[in-house]
């Protein structure tokens, strides 16, 4: 099965592919005027990566919260509202003048990640009630393909346009891409048996606990899947910029750029690896992750050479984010997907904020190079976790 034949097959999939075009190109769209808003107001390594931690820390919040929201609730009034709340706190952002209100932003950015991480769980929790198998890891494929595109894309206008026209406008614009995925997304039938959950709202949260805790192999592929945070690179990025690449190019259009440049190989790079990609070969993967970061460490320091070997860094991302997902999705209990989907993003999440708090933190004492090294060599790590682990799935 191809991705266009899933399209063709599954309607469903194929109007939620089109919303999650329009909602992650909004979702992505601001961040260069945030990080450019921070950079304007000489913000420090450790306020930036905050401001990250922010976009990252939701998920790990309210996981116990957001599963048995998605479990309980009917998913299309849910997605709905959560569109809605995305939209009017990034209009907020406009409030956003001065570095004393770099408080005001963190809580904002707090807010509507809240809102775009229980969207994001709510979908991938609906794709295995829709397809299995092979058709599942195509979904999930697909997921990834726009995510990377819209960031690429995103991203990279975003940079063009507050470099050009300014931080508010990108704003104004934003905005109005999350007014087109209200308006598509209110047209959309969906057809999704809700499951008849008695407990009470604790006794859910307990529950899925504790189908986790019994459940060895759903842990270690959680953890398996988390490892993918080892590559949240937005401040890491975001310091180059401003401490490197500035000389070079302005620091909109180094943000807008870079960030384009990796999306596009997370974009692409599941076309030319999926048809090779199962559980014996997943191995290698990693180990190529791993080995793409270093040598992207040796050369970040030079803008154009960065930008080639940030292209190799992005190329295989995407294939081990979407089939570590699918290998979790099959483990799991139709009843327990929604908490268990949360509990996963949550530790996923987890992850990226701790490797961008130790990005964060370490600049003042080590060289981005030495960090981003220290990244690569984790992955080394995962691949040997890995063989241990495939002899079990």
């Amino acid at each position: 099965m191809n991705y266009l034949s899933l399209l063709k097959q599954y309607p469903l999939i194929r109007k939620l592919s089109v919303l999650q075009f329009i909602a992650y190109f909004g979702a992505w769209f601001s961040s260069v005027a945030i990080y450019t808003m921070l950079v304007d107001f000489s913000s420090s390594a450790f306020v930036i990566s905050m401001v990250t931690v922010m976009h990252l820390l939701p998920a790990v919040v309210i996981a116990p919260f957001s599963g048995v929201i998605i479990d309980k609730f009917k998913i299309k009034n849910l997605l709905f509202s959560l569109l809605f709340i995305e939209l009017c706190m990034t209009l907020l952002l406009l409030l956003i003048d001065d570095p004393s209100e770099v408080w005001l932003l963190m809580l904002i950015v707090f807010i509507r990640m809240t809102a775009a991480s229980i969207f994001f769980s709510a979908e991938m929790s609906l794709l295995p009630k829709l397809v299995r198998g092979i058709a599942l890891q195509k979904a999930n494929e697909i997921h990834s393909i726009i995510w990377s595109f819209t960031y690429a894309v995103g991203m990279g206008l975003s940079g063009l346009v507050v470099n050009y026209f300014g931080i508010k406008t990108a704003i104004i614009l934003d905005a109005s891409v999350f007014v087109i995925a209200l308006v598509y997304f209110s047209g959309i039938d969906f057809k999704i048996e809700v499951e008849e959950h008695k407990e009470k709202f604790f006794a859910m949260i307990k529950d899925g606990l504790l189908y986790i805790k019994k459940t060895k192999m759903v842990i270690h592929l959680i953890i398996l899947h988390a490892s993918v945070g080892l590559t949240s690179f937005d401040t890491l990025i975001t310091l180059l910029a401003k401490n490197e690449y500035k000389y070079v190019i302005a620091v909109p259009l180094a943000l807008g750029i870079s960030n384009a440049v990796r999306a596009l190989a997370l974009m692409i790079g599941p076309f030319f690896i999926s048809k090779y990609l199962n559980k014996e070969s997943l191995v290698y993967l990693f180990i190529f992750q791993g080995s793409a970061i270093i040598l992207w460490a040796v050369f970040q320091n030079n803008f154009y050479f960065s930008l080639i070997t940030l292209f190799f860094v992005g190329l295989c991302t995407t294939s081990i984010w979407s089939y570590t997902y699918a290998l979790l999705q099959e483990k799991v209990e139709t009843k327990y997907l929604g908490r268990v989907i949360s509990y996963n993003d949550m530790v996923f999440m987890l992850s990226n904020v701790c490797t961008t708090l130790f990005v964060g933190l370490m600049s003042s004492y080590l060289s981005l190079q030495i960090i981003s090294s220290i990244l690569g060599a984790m992955f080394f790590v995962v691949a040997y976790y890995y063989k241990f682990l495939v002899k079990h799935l």
